[in-house]
Formats: structure tokens, C-alpha cells, sequence
């Protein structure tokens, strides 16, 4: 007897202590089962069910516009009682999901496009992934090994895992995400065979109750190694050329294969002719023939295709990188397709800290565009920084107005982690993306007020809310202050390298060409009398930009170069400036550290204790990146 009240007591001391691990992401509902629902039997329905606290009736209203939901919220006799419309059983799932969230009204998405782009490589890997491998591709370790590193091989044979996909759809339904890339723009044409393809439709049929699409990343040069079903008896064809009749032949056939299989596939995002890539450029055609060759094969279907503008190195090798997707797409705009979308990072250069905005958002009018922004922090302290981003995409949206795009994507920072991100406090990223993709007015107040809400039941902790609002600007202060950017390590893209040369590798990959420090001055001429890149930007901020005396001294560096004795509006020279800079960053780091210590009570301790090693050794990082670029700096004005 005494043996069983023991173990009984530590039954029920081990449920007492049980830690959260973050997998529930913020959707840490308790099951109720008391709530009435009446209407429609549908995914709705079964949320409301097991989760509300209050009836709810769902309504069917072939009025509304797609995707909107309308709440009404009735309280009688002490009872509360909701009604929840929509046009069909996916607006009544983004109703539900907002009344569990505590909404008391309606929406409607501003875009129709808000969509995740995923890294995914077909053998397991993510391509700037710090979460783990693929919830998707699933490959094997192989036996070689490079640089120390396991090899990773295609296994198109493992078997989906169907309940993580639902999981997965559920978080991403859950803030109004209706689309996903599933494999990486760097894309292997293995991508469109046939097994990958029935893998492809698995993935649909999951995500589909959850009003999500599924889209491919298409590698340009996919027709001269995969068969096309019931075109060219099986065979591939010789050439990618966008203007030969039988590359056109190949995609209109591939694309009657997967819809054949998809009937709502969304169509295909394109990297071409950027990092090695194949494309058009390389036939002699333009990125219009190569995208609207493309549209033409989807076109029949309703499918779409996103062209991104990220390219460099390609048809203007040797100019200034930030100005070389205007040089390209500029004189093209008009020429696409209506069912081409030009997709666009947000900044001019790749994901940094801090950038101006992309010059290219200015320059084309007449066709349609959607920003692409990075939910994975790449340059952004990976998974092991606490870097809220809203702040930055709020930034954007405070120069490029939401209402001239059609559409955001986000690079996924999802993983086969068991919280999913890595980093505890990074799921606020893809949380954050999804709201400002519904809703690009939203402020990071508000997001963060959310997901602290939902996630640590912390709405009303002003610090921990600081905390999160601060910590992008704090991210830049110890990385890259005043316009210093692209001074990682190679590769990696984690710490610092601002001596970073390689002559084996294109320059513009490389640090040094980026600050271009010497003994006297430091900083990229962007200006009339260096690259012109200011050029390519509307008034004001042509002007703005290129004038010393008005750049904003966040754009310091990036725009205009200057002599170490430059003063800024604080008194400070250049490096004095820095060096505040710098320290300040760390100094917020330190007061992250605080801020957690104090919140310890209210978290449990498996999230409370790996947020604090993150953050501790993001204290360490921020205090290398300091030293090592303060000692680099300096250097030159000892000289």
C-alpha cells in the first residue's frame, strides 16, 4: 500500500511539473467539450467544439467575399452565445480561430496571396534552416561526409507523416496562411517527377480542408532531365529554351500532369538566371519570355507563377548588386503575363539587419508584385537570437504602400524541431508574418500583445513586450550600425567577418566590398558620384538618400562613404559612433537577460530554461561581433 501512495505521489508531482516544449506553438487551447455549435460540420465546428467557452452557431453566406468572417457575440441571461458567418467552411475556420484568439467582430484578408516559402531540399536538408530538417522531404544519411558534415540523400520512397502535416496546417489556418512553396528555390528538377509529384498531391489533400495551397519551386532546366507524362514518348527534350515549341510543349504537358492530380494547385515560384540557376539569359531571351512561357502552361488551370527579382551576376555582372534587379526588370515592365506576379525581397540587397527598401517596388508599374520577406533570420541571429521582426516588416510597409502588391510570401523558419522554430521566441516570426499578411496595418505592438497571449499567457507583461519591440534594433546595433551591412562569415551568415575576402568567390560575396574601409574613409557611394543607386528610388528619397546632409544616419554607410572624422548629429565621429553603437547593443542583450530572469515565475521551466541558454549565448555573440568589429575598425585609424 505504502509503495502505491509513493508511486501515485509521483504521478502526481511528475503531471505538476510537466514542461511545455513549445510544440503547441500558440495554439495551447484545453480541451472543453462543453461548447454547443450548430451549423455546418466542418473543421470549424470541431475547433469550436472542443475549445470555445461559449455556443456558437456557424452560417453559410454566399455574400461575403472570399476568406472574410463576421463574428457577432451575444450575451443572455448570463450566457454567451456567438454567431460566426462566412462564404464557406474556410472563412468559418478563420472566424473560429479568431474568436478562440478573443476577437468580437470580422475580417477580411487585404491580400489573397499569403503564402510560405519553404527551403526544403528533396534529401531532408533546409537551406538556411536552424530547426532541424524538412517536416516535408524526408532523405537518409549517407556514408560520405564533407568538411566533417553527414551527406544527406534523396529517399522519395519514406512514407509522409500525415498527422505533423495537419499540425502544421492547423498553426498556419490558424493566422490566415493560405499557401505553401514546398521545396526550395534553388530547386532540383527532380522536383516534377512523377514520385514527387504523388507526394505533392499527399501534401494537397492534407492541407486542403485548411484553405491552403500547395506550390512548387521549379528548376528552369527541368525539361532536358524529367519526363513529361504522355509527351515525347517519355523522353526529356534537349533544350530549356522558353521560345522553343517543344520546351513549350514539355511544360504545357507537365503542368496537365499535376493538375491532372492537383486540380487547385497554385503554380510556381521561380528562381532563374541568379546564384548559378539556369534561365532564359541563358538562351539569349529575357526574364518576360522565360516567365511568361511558363504562365502560358498554367494559365488553363488558374495556377500562377512568382518570378522573383532576386538576381545579380548574371546579364550586369560587375554593377553595384542592389541596383541590378531594376537594371533587369525595369524595361520589361508590361511585358508579363496577367498571371505573372513579380516577387521581390524587401530590401535591395539579401534579408540583412537593416536596408533601405528595394528600389525595384519604385520602378515597376505595371506589373503585378508581392514582397517576399524572411521569417528564417538568416542574417538576423539565426534561431539562436531572440530578433522579433515585425519591426522590420512594419518598416517596409512604411515605404512601400501594402495596397501596390498582390501578395506577401515568407521564407519558412519551420523544422522538424520539436517547437518547431528552434528558438522559442522565433515562432513569433511566422505568427507575426501571418497576421501582417492578413492584415499589413497591424502594429508590432498589437502582434506581440497576441503572441504573448496566446503563447506564455503574458499579454499584459509590458517587459516582455519591450523586450520583443526592442530587440531587432538591438540586432542591428551589435551586427551592423549606421549602414554597415553584409559583413558576415562566409556562408554561414552567422558572425562576424568584416575582413572577409576571398578571391575564389564573386566580390560581391565578400565583406570588404560592402564598407570598403581604408586608412581615410569608410562606407559604399551609392550616391550621383559613386553607383547612382539613389537614382533608382522616387522623390523624396532620391534626393533624400543622396544628400549627406538629409540621409536618415541609419542608411549612413549603405549610401554614402565618409571620412573617419565625419561627425554625426550625436558629436561622434564615425567610429565613436560605432563603438556606442555596439555597446549599446550588447547593453540591450544584457537587459533581455533581466527581463527573462524576472518573468521566471510566470514560465514553465523547460521554456523558460532554453530561452535562457539562447539568450545567454546571444549575449556572447553580440559581445564577439562588438569586439571583433571594433578591433577591425579601429585598425585603420591607428595607421
Amino acid at each position: 500500500m505504502k509503495k502505491l501512495t509513493l508511486l501515485l505521489m509521483a504521478l502526481v508531482f511528475a503531471g505538476m511539473a510537466k514542461a511545455e516544449d513549445g510544440h503547441q506553438l500558440w495554439l495551447r487551447y484545453q480541451p472543453i467539450n462543453k461548447a454547443k455549435v450548430t451549423g455546418p460540420e466542418c473543421i470549424a465546428a470541431q475547433e469550436l467544439r472542443a475549445y470555445s467557452t461559449q455556443n456558437v452557431t456557424l452560417k453559410i453566406d454566399a455574400t461575403m467575399e472570399q476568406d472574410a468572417y463576421c463574428i457577432k457575440v451575444n450575451t443572455e441571461q448570463g450566457k454567451v452565445n456567438s454567431v460566426i458567418s462566412a462564404k464557406n467552411e474556410i472563412g468559418l475556420l478563420y472566424g473560429a480561430y479568431a474568436l478562440l484568439r478573443g476577437e468580437t467582430t470580422g475580417s477580411e484578408p487585404f491580400y489573397k496571396l499569403r503564402i510560405l516559402n519553404h527551403w526544403d531540399n528533396l534529401n531532408g536538408t533546409i537551406e538556411r534552416g536552424y530547426a532541424g530538417l524538412s517536416i516535408f522531404w524526408k532523405g537518409k544519411a549517407g556514408e560520405r561526409k564533407f568538411h566533417g558534415r553527414t551527406i544527406f540523400v534523396e529517399d522519395p520512397d519514406q512514407p509522409i507523416d500525415a498527422e505533423l502535416i495537419k499540425e502544421y496546417a492547423r498553426a498556419n489556418a490558424s493566422i490566415g496562411i493560405n499557401g505553401t512553396v514546398l521545396n526550395n528555390v534553388n530547386a532540383s528538377p527532380k522536383m516534377l517527377s512523377a514520385i514527387y509529384i504523388n507526394k505533392v498531391k499527399q501534401y494537397a489533400d492534407i492541407l486542403r480542408p485548411y484553405g491552403i495551397k500547395v506550390y512548387l519551386s521549379v528548376n528552369f532546366a527541368s525539361p532536358m532531365s524529367i519526363p513529361a507524362k504522355g509527351f515525347n514518348g517519355g523522353k526529356p527534350v534537349k533544350t530549356a529554351d522558353p521560345l522553343n515549341a517543344q520546351v513549350k510543349a514539355w511544360w504545357k504537358a507537365k503542368a496537365k500532369e499535376i493538375y491532372a492530380q492537383i486540380p487547385d494547385f497554385g503554380g510556381f515560384l521561380v528562381k532563374a538566371n541568379s546564384e548559378g540557376q539556369p534561365g532564359p539569359f541563358d538562351y539569349k531571351r529575357t526574364h518576360a519570355d522565360g516567365a511568361n512561357m511558363l504562365a502560358d502552361a498554367v494559365k488553363p488551370f488558374g495556377g500562377i507563377i512568382m518570378w522573383r527579382s532576386f538576381v545579380y551576376g548574371a546579364a550586369h555582372s560587375g554593377e553595384d548588386r542592389v541596383k541590378q534587379a531594376v537594371s533587369e526588370f525595369k524595361d520589361l515592365d508590361g511585358k508579363f503575363r496577367d498571371n505573372v506576379i513579380l516577387q521581390s525581397k524587401n530590401g535591395p540587397l539579401d534579408f540583412q539587419p537593416r536596408e533601405p527598401y528595394a528600389s525595384i517596388f519604385d520602378n515597376i508599374k505595371n506589373t503585378k508584385q508581392m514582397a517576399e520577406l524572411q521569417i528564417t533570420q538568416e542574417y538576423l541571429g539565426q534561431s539562436r537570437h531572440l530578433t522579433y521582426l515585425a519591426p522590420m516588416w512594419r518598416e517596409f510597409f512604411g515605404f512601400v504602400a501594402p495596397e501596390k502588391l498582390v501578395g506577401i510570401a515568407g521564407v519558412a523558419n519551420i523544422g522538424l524541431d520539436k517547437n518547431w522554430c528552434g528558438h522559442h521566441f522565433s515562432q513569433a516570426n511566422w505568427y507575426a508574418f501571418g497576421r501582417l499578411a492578413w492584415n499589413p496595418n497591424l502594429t508590432s505592438e498589437q502582434i506581440a500583445e497576441e503572441w504573448l497571449g496566446l503563447t506564455f499567457n503574458a499579454s499584459n507583461n509590458e517587459a516582455l513586450k519591450s523586450m520583443m519591440l526592442r530587440s531587432r534594433e538591438a540586432c542591428v546595433d551589435y551586427m551592423m550600425p549606421i549602414g554597415l551591412h553584409h559583413i558576415f562569415a562566409f556562408d554561414e551568415h552567422y558572425g562576424p567577418e568584416p575582413d572577409g575576402y576571398n578571391a575564389h568567390v564573386p566580390l560581391e560575396w565578400c565583406p570588404v566590398y560592402y564598407h570598403k574601409a581604408n586608412n581615410d574613409s569608410i562606407g559604399f557611394d551609392r550616391t550621383h558620384t559613386g553607383s547612382n543607386a539613389t537614382a533608382q528610388y522616387r522623390e523624396p528619397y532620391c534626393t533624400l538618400y543622396d544628400n549627406i546632409n538629409t540621409c536618415p544616419e541609419r542608411y549612413l554607410l549603405w549610401f554614402h562613404r565618409v571620412p573617419w572624422s565625419y561627425r554625426l548629429k550625436s558629436g561622434r565621429t564615425v567610429l565613436e559612433e560605432m563603438d556606442y553603437r555596439y555597446a549599446r547593443g550588447v547593453k540591450e542583450v544584457e537587459d533581455f537577460i533581466r527581463i527573462w530572469n524576472e518573468a521566471k515565475p510566470n514560465i514553465d521551466e523547460q521554456r523558460w530554461q532554453e530561452v535562457d541558454v539562447r539568450l545567454q549565448h546571444q549575449l556572447e555573440n553580440a559581445k564577439e561581433w562588438q569586439k571583433v568589429c571594433m578591433n577591425y575598425f579601429s585598425s585603420f585609424t591607428k595607421k
